[in-house]
């Protein structure tokens, strides 16, 4: 396997697994609340690493983590988990699903990477195969789950392409202990103002926290964070099309939910746009190295 196809499997490795945030939120964290949620999946889980890597940020370094940690966890996580609660799971991914066109834009004003059709198309055609695959006839919209999932889907576009513009010279165990930790304390005061208080956790609850925590928070975001350094943003952001295609198949496994046709359609669309969008990304990367050749006379 090329060094680029590594690259690209470590890096869907975290998409494939936030989409099994859905099952274990409903099965082992019915009742909580969002920014509860969303704090106690990002703080202890960043103060573990904290631990092990045993090193702060300096100088510049305190407020971009700190942007970056609002944008990457306090903002999205709480927009997602509010998306979550008013609309249901469908709706929310197919709002959530216009991320990537949001980065495709971002990244050539922020980074000044190149606009390309093909990379806008397979955004589009990405988002419209997780419509196909999530949204059901009966899907009610609700004005401030709409917002609160455009809200997170930009929050997390910003936060991508930033984490990219944004590189200090620190390991990526560290950099994801830093920003996970940073989101994590903006999030503490948000739960104490906006949530109930919450009774003492189960030991199912603690599974689910764990595994949220620690699988689905500081192992994933290692992986993004590591190929947002090695990947054009646009290609990155595309693998987060395998979430929802994740959660309705883990629907479809455990829960009893059926596939449809159209729903094996929406599946294709997403994996074609996700393979779309790479090969762009790989054209991308080889134009720009053949820019940067001197002219042969």
């Amino acid at each position: 396997m090329s060094t680029r196809g590594a690259d690209l499997l470590l890096t869907a490795v975290a998409p494939a697994i936030w989409g099994t945030t859905y099952i274990v939120t409903t099965e082992f964290l019915p009742g909580f609340a969002p920014m509860t949620v969303a704090m106690l999946r990002a703080l202890p889980a960043g103060l573990l690493l904290l631990l092990v890597v045993r090193r702060l940020p300096a100088g510049i370094w305190w407020l971009r983590i700190f942007v970056l940690g609002a944008l990457n966890f306090s903002i999205f996580w709480s927009m997602l988990f509010i998306s979550a609660y008013r609309l249901p799971g469908g709706v929310a991914a197919t709002v959530g699903a216009v991320q990537p066109l949001i980065v495709v834009l971002l990244a050539a004003v922020l980074l000044g990477s190149a606009l390309r059709a093909i990379t806008v198309v397979a955004a589009i055609a990405g988002a419209f195969g997780v419509a196909l695959l999530v949204l059901t006839p009966g899907a009610s919209l609700d004005a401030v789950g709409v917002a609160a999932g455009l809200a997170g889907a930009v929050s997390m576009a910003f936060g991508t392409v930033l984490s990219r513009k944004w590189r200090p010279p620190v390991s990526l165990l560290t950099f994801t202990a830093w920003q996970l930790t940073a989101g994590g304390l903006l999030l503490v005061p948000a739960a104490l103002l906006f949530d109930p208080s919450m009774g003492l956790p189960t030991g199912r609850n603690l599974i689910g926290l764990a595994w949220l925590g620690l699988i689905g928070a500081a192992l994933t975001y290692m992986l993004w964070f590591r190929g947002i350094a090695r990947l054009e943003s646009a290609v990155v952001s595309s693998l987060g099309f395998l979430s929802p295609v994740t959660a309705v198949l883990l629907g479809w496994l455990f829960l009893g939910q059926t596939l449809t046709p159209v729903q094996r359609i929406g599946v294709a669309l997403v994996i074609g746009s996700i393979w779309f969008g790479q090969r762009a990304g790989v054209r991308n990367q080889t134009g720009g190295m053949a820019a940067q050749q001197p002219e042969r006379r």
